[in-house]
């Protein structure tokens, strides 16, 4: 026992002196009674919400999870059908995925706080701000709001959708080695490859349904925030889109990676998610 109690303060010592707060996970029910798993670190408000993309998880924030918990609550979030979190959804929509947000939210008590989104994550942050507006002060997107009025046909999601009915795995592949650029860490291209292809097929293509049908412009009648996005420039993000229908819509562009930007340069992206949080707090 005394071993145990020395081995304890080692540890406890080791996390004051480095900076680090020890983390914790929990879950969350969301409103269908999916269970919703997430990890918190850190304390001080704003906190931050870290919300992954289609078929992702939590893991791809691990680059910025201890960094700002040196100065924030820091939360990581594993949506319904992704990571730890439960399966036994009928349908994968943006605003069931908004409210898996919103349930760690309230069950963390969390009163002010920036939500940040990659791809997938930035509709879900942008649906989960319309249905908590009085907990979250602004929203960043790490590479998404691309184009706020872009809309999709029922023929076109269909027709999006039958190869990944047809082969999953496939077309999985196809999609994610496109959204590097030719010279991308070998490594990690085939690491997320491998990792989004394994997503179970209901929830990937669920979702994908999910977010072509999500119209952006319904819920900014309601989300009166700023946004920014921190963007690749791998693909041309419509400025004057988003400025049309948010009263604060800005990017902050990243060169020479691609849709991952969080992973692909976590220092030029934590730069700039530091400044945005900064102006955010003004």
């Amino acid at each position: 026992m005394r071993a145990f109690s020395i081995l304890l303060l080692a540890t406890l010592v080791l996390l004051v002196w480095s900076g680090c707060a020890p983390e914790r996970q929990g879950q969350a029910l969301s409103a269908d009674n999916v269970a919703v798993s997430y990890q918190v670190q850190g304390e001080g408000e704003p906190a931050l919400v870290f919300v992954h993309g289609w078929c992702c998880d939590r893991n791809y924030w691990r680059l910025q999870v201890p960094y700002f918990a040196r100065r924030h609550k820091v939360v990581a979030i594993d949506l319904a059908g992704h990571g730890q979190s439960g399966i036994d959804r009928q349908t994968w929509t943006i605003e069931a995925f908004g409210r898996d947000v919103v349930a760690v939210i309230e069950q963390l008590g969390l009163d002010k706080v920036i939500l940040i989104g990659h791809s997938m994550g930035g509709p879900v942050i942008l649906e989960a701000a319309r249905q908590a507006p009085k907990r979250v002060i602004g929203l960043v997107g790490a590479d998404t709001f691309l184009d706020l009025e872009k809309q999709y046909t029922q023929q076109q999601i269909d027709g999006a959708l039958v190869p990944f009915k047809k082969d999953f795995v496939r077309r999985t592949s196809e999609l994610v080695r496109g959204m590097f650029l030719p010279d991308a860490d070998v490594d990690l291209v085939e690491q997320i490859v491998n990792d989004m292809c394994s997503a179970p097929p209901e929830v990937g293509i669920g979702a994908m349904r999910g977010l072509m049908s999500f119209d952006p412009g319904e819920a900014l009648k309601e989300v009166r925030l700023p946004i920014y996005c921190i963007n690749s420039d791998m693909r041309p993000t419509n400025i004057a889109a988003g400025r049309r229908h948010v009263r604060s819509f800005e990017v902050r562009p990243m060169s020479g990676i691609g849709h991952f930007v969080m992973l692909e340069d976590a220092e030029t992206f934590n730069r700039l998610l530091n400044e945005t949080i900064s102006e955010l707090c003004r």
